[in-house]
């Protein structure tokens, strides 16, 4: 017989008073007095659990079933009912449990019935997609990575896989993980000198901060492309906000500007957040009640809402005029910090926002210098809760202001001769974006720390797994 899964019997409504057969995991147990077990059974399909009633005419009641404690994992066949509680819609009246697999030690398990903070859990990230808040979170991501590459492909952008592996600096920050096959060790103890013999590749190289430089190459010939994968930022940065490893998706198109880089940008997010929207309303009746009990509204107002347009000076001068209520010093030329961001998203526009044409040195090397030769063709869109979810810009089309913003950043140009090449060879005007994945997760589910937004989490001092 066909197993049938949580989701399914919700979504579908055509197993009613039919024998089914699903498997999953006790979520919790109840015996009663007169010989009765009733066993929540999730499968990680929805938010939704299903009560088992085990009857203790069951051949292995006593011998098994009476022994379940909770992570053990189950078949369960039976009937699907309507539930007379009000707990629950469905129930099923087994006539069959087969126990797959017992939890060694019930009493040390860490997924246990009892409550658990976010903290504690965390530091088992191999066993907390099994309490509902991960798993939840997880079918959302998986749904936002969906909508994310079902948008591009309808409007005809082609997924180009990147290097991970990379000689180049495109954000030229300098903080980037090198990539080695030296003993690290060894080489303290005895000193020896690095040189090209040393390198696996003959040169030293990272692992990548983004893969816009190599996707343009793709702009350059296929027009519309976009790639989607980690990137790494080797930041000593240990806040809600910030990930060593996280997943970027990454928008190149030839023949653009800033304006329409921008507003593709917004419908790109607005589509996402609608397909969360119709994809996912159990997880998200789930958010209500346990994270943000206003995310329904929130998410359906963030699709009706238009997006702020303001440029850098415009954003200064409002942030000036208002430094005494957010108390913390900014002029022109500085970038905005979280509490510039926040106080413009949140409490002035109460709408998110898009801020254009930043300085020059505050943006990387190959952004489109405007006319005024102090400012760049960039933008950021902000969003409430959230901040800078989203970073843009046109590209320097123009090789000899390419050239000369390379030689104003110290950067060494022969690696990037064939960048320039792209401005020899048919240069076009062109731009693109970069979108944090767990960002947008944060601002859709409202969770507080990002750890939980991705599973496997990298932050400073913490690769486990």
């Amino acid at each position: 017989m066909k197993k049938i899964s949580i989701f399914e019997i919700y979504t579908k409504n055509n197993y009613l008073n039919k024998i089914i057969t699903m498997s999953g995991w006790i979520r919790s147990k109840r015996i009663s007095k007169i010989g009765i077990s009733f066993l929540t059974i999730y499968d990680g399909s929805s938010a939704y659990t299903i009560q088992v009633i085990a009857k203790k005419s069951l051949f292995n009641y006593s011998a098994e079933i009476r022994k379940l404690t909770v992570g053990c994992s189950v078949i369960v066949s039976g009937y699907l009912t309507l539930s007379p509680s009000n707990l629950q819609t469905y129930e099923i009246q087994a006539n069959k449990i087969k126990i797959i697999g017992w939890v060694d030690r019930p009493d040390s398990y860490p997924m246990s019935a009892k409550k658990h903070t976010i903290e504690y859990i965390r530091n088992f990230g191999h066993l907390r997609p099994r309490t509902n808040l991960i798993s939840v979170i997880a079918r959302i991501r998986n749904v936002v990575f969906q909508s994310l590459n079902q948008f591009l492909n309808n409007y005809g952008y082609i997924w180009v896989s990147t290097p991970i592996i990379t000689s180049i600096d495109t954000e030229g920050s300098g903080s980037m993980f090198q990539v080695s096959i030296l003993d690290v060790n060894n080489h303290l103890h005895t000193k020896k000198s690095i040189n090209k013999e040393n390198y696996f590749f003959g040169k030293k190289v990272f692992l990548t901060v983004s893969g816009q430089l190599t996707l343009e190459a793709y702009a350059c010939a296929l027009s519309k492309v976009y790639s989607f994968g980690p990137t790494f930022r080797a930041e000593n940065s240990n806040t809600k906000k910030h990930l060593t490893e996280f997943w970027m998706l990454e928008v190149e198109k030839a023949f653009s500007d800033i304006n329409d880089i921008s507003i593709f940008a917004e419908k790109l997010l607005k589509y996402s957040v609608s397909f969360v929207l119709d994809n996912c309303i159990s997880d998200l009746l789930f958010l209500q009640k346990k994270i943000d009990k206003n995310i329904i509204f929130r998410l359906n107002n963030f699709l009706n809402i238009d997006f702020v347009n303001i440029e850098y000076n415009e954003a200064i001068n409002i942030l000036l005029k208002n430094n005494n209520i957010i108390n913390q010093k900014i002029s022109w030329g500085d970038d905005l910090s979280s509490c510039h961001e926040k106080y413009l998203v949140n409490n002035y526009f109460k709408a998110p926002v898009i801020i254009r044409n930043y300085p020059k040195l505050l943006k990387a090397f190959y952004m489109r210098i405007n006319e005024d030769e102090k400012t760049v063709s960039a933008f950021d869109i902000l969003l409430p809760h959230v901040g800078e979810i989203i970073g843009g810009s046109e590209r320097e089309d123009r090789i000899n202001y390419l050239e000369t913003r390379m030689n104003e950043m110290g950067l060494n140009k022969e690696n990037y001769d064939w960048y320039k090449d792209l401005r020899k060879y048919g240069t076009v005007p062109h731009a693109g974006f970069g979108l944090g994945l767990e960002r947008l997760i944060l601002f859709i589910t409202g969770i507080k720390n990002i750890r939980e937004s991705i599973p496997f989490p990298r932050t400073v001092g913490h690769a486990d797994f």
